[in-house]
């Protein structure tokens, strides 16, 4: 945009008195006529232009270098109010998105809550936080009729709204399932085909599935390449882990899914969690697992929920409060 001309009338009287007083009046005046320029959107380009004009009306005998010095000058600011303009398009863009961004992480949230069920006998804890404003991590609980529990957590290699939007797509697909299909391979092998017919093929996604049978003490799983959990034996103190094959979920239509069961004594725990908490890094090192299982044993003697909390905590100290995946944990134990 051009400068008005009352606006170059205005500059020139400044600089003509500003040269000849050199007072503070003048430099008031140009902090003025400065915001009024940027009010009408004039570039930096044309506020030399047009200081260049005033000069050469005003000192016509103007030294040629001083004049050339001036062009020189103007043709950075050109090139430069160029780069200004984009950078602040891309300021623009990039606010836009952040806003975008946080209405996808609150519907994100909606979408995929799940309340942590109160299950006689069996005490739940369970922790789950992303990284970054979206989480590429999930879980959920589905009651059966017959007093049955699903536990779900699954892993989405690939973040943002897209893994946000997969996963809420997951959850009702799994909801809508019959209630004789809550075994954990059924589950599996009905995801994987939902997967399969309409999730990208760039997505990867990972999932453990467990079901909890109070009547016979037991709990049923399966994985889709999941992160394996582990299983802890309250009277021998020691953990093992939770082995499940299978093939991740989407890449085949037919896939199968080979289901586990084993019984839960009394004190015994099951911990599911997401590699966001075996591949914790302190520094360029990452944990080994058994220090992993030494923090949860430490705290093994707490309430499930008040137990998850301080392991987080822990790890979360330890990367100097910076998480670098999302960190999902769940712990099952057996009161009675």
């Amino acid at each position: 945009m051009a400068v008005p001309s009352t606006d170059i009338s205005h500059y020139r009287e400044l600089l003509k008195h500003y040269i000849e007083t050199q007072d503070e009046e003048s430099l008031y005046g140009a902090e003025q006529i400065s915001k009024e320029l940027i009010q009408n959107n004039v570039p930096p380009e044309e506020i030399i232009n047009l200081h260049i004009r005033v000069m050469s009306e005003l000192y016509p005998a103007i030294p040629d270098n001083f004049r050339y010095s001036l062009n020189f000058l103007l043709e950075i600011m050109i090139a430069y109010g160029i780069t200004y303009q984009e950078y602040y398009s891309l300021r623009e863009e990039q606010s836009e998105l952040k806003s975008e961004i946080a209405i996808a992480a609150n519907m994100q949230d909606t979408l995929l809550t799940t309340e942590t069920p109160d299950i006689s006998g069996l005490d739940i804890g369970v922790i789950s936080v992303p990284a970054h404003q979206m989480s590429g991590d999930y879980y959920h609980f589905l009651s059966g009729a017959d007093g049955t529990l699903g536990i779900t957590v699954a892993d989405v290699i690939g973040k943002g709204i897209p893994a946000a939007l997969c996963m809420s797509m997951i959850k009702y697909s799994m909801e809508s399932l019959p209630e004789a299909s809550m075994s954990p391979q059924n589950i599996l092998k009905n995801v994987n085909r939902v997967v399969e017919q309409n999730v990208d093929p760039s997505m990867f996604i990972t999932m453990f599935y467990a079901q909890y049978l109070p009547e016979e003490s037991s709990i049923r799983y399966a994985s889709a390449g999941h992160e394996p959990g582990f299983y802890y034996d309250a009277q021998t103190q020691t953990f093992e882990e939770i082995k499940a094959k299978g093939l991740i979920l989407g890449v085949l239509p037919d896939t199968e899914y080979r289901q586990y069961e084993r019984i839960i004594h009394k004190g015994d725990m099951v911990i599911l969690l997401t590699d966001g908490v075996t591949e914790c890094r302190q520094g360029d090192r990452f944990i080994e697992t058994d220090e992993v299982l030494e923090v949860i044993e430490q705290y093994a003697d707490l309430p499930a929920q008040e137990m998850v909390n301080k392991v987080y905590k822990h790890f979360e100290r330890l990367q100097d409060f910076q998480l670098r995946d999302d960190f999902t944990l769940v712990v099952l134990r057996k009161d009675v």
